[in-house]
């Protein structure tokens, strides 16, 4: 593929740099993305996930590991993530493998979140059924209950996952819905980059 003009060797360079920009043009939370998993079937299921740092490695995540998405990727452990930022009119997308996480990852992103997402973490028990509120609420004063100082430790059902790019690509909007596309595919070590017509 022929390499676009002024495009960075470095995806994860690039990807950090769009999202700080986002950050700062943006009232809303530029971490947020979409996470498209299929199970076993190959039936696809799509929702929106915190990603709130990318390094060499991949792209990181944390859910309930007994979540839909949970399943899927037990199943099927692949995924594509979109990042969409109107402010910039950019938007970036993600394909690859996915693996869990070492604990030690997932309990140093637990002790960051608010103590009301740690005690929401335990008392949820995420894509089962719910019978009414009511049901939740008592679960989140139970945990409270339990919990009653300020430290408050992750679940063992909850964690973390990463997923490693194979594929990135950088979408910009461009005039006469003639966008700038340009695709990263991973090849051993390092990434052949192209552009892609609109």
């Amino acid at each position: 593929m022929p390499l676009p003009p002024s495009a960075a060797p470095d995806p994860i360079a690039r990807f950090l740099d769009a999202l700080a920009r986002a950050a700062a043009a943006s009232p809303h939370d530029a971490t947020a993305a979409a996470l498209a998993t299929a199970d076993a079937r190959g039936a696809p299921s799509v929702r929106m996930v915190l990603v709130k740092s990318a390094d060499a490695r991949g792209f990181p995540f944390f859910t309930n590991r007994e979540s839909r998405k949970a399943r899927d990727l037990a199943a099927n452990p692949r995924a594509a993530l979109c990042f969409h930022w109107p402010a910039l009119e950019e938007q970036v997308r993600v394909e690859g493998a996915v693996t869990p996480l070492p604990d030690a990852e997932a309990d140093a992103y637990f002790r960051s979140r608010p103590r009301e997402s740690r005690v929401g973490a335990w008392a949820s028990r995420q894509s089962a059924p719910l019978g009414d509120r009511a049901e939740l609420e008592a679960a989140v004063r139970e945990v409270e209950a339990r919990f009653p100082g300020e430290e408050i430790p992750r679940p063992p059902f909850w964690g973390g996952y990463l997923v490693a790019p194979e594929r990135i690509e950088f979408w910009r909007s461009g005039p006469g819905r003639l966008h700038h596309r340009t695709v990263y595919v991973r090849r051993g070590d390092g990434w052949e980059v192209g552009a892609l017509q609109p």
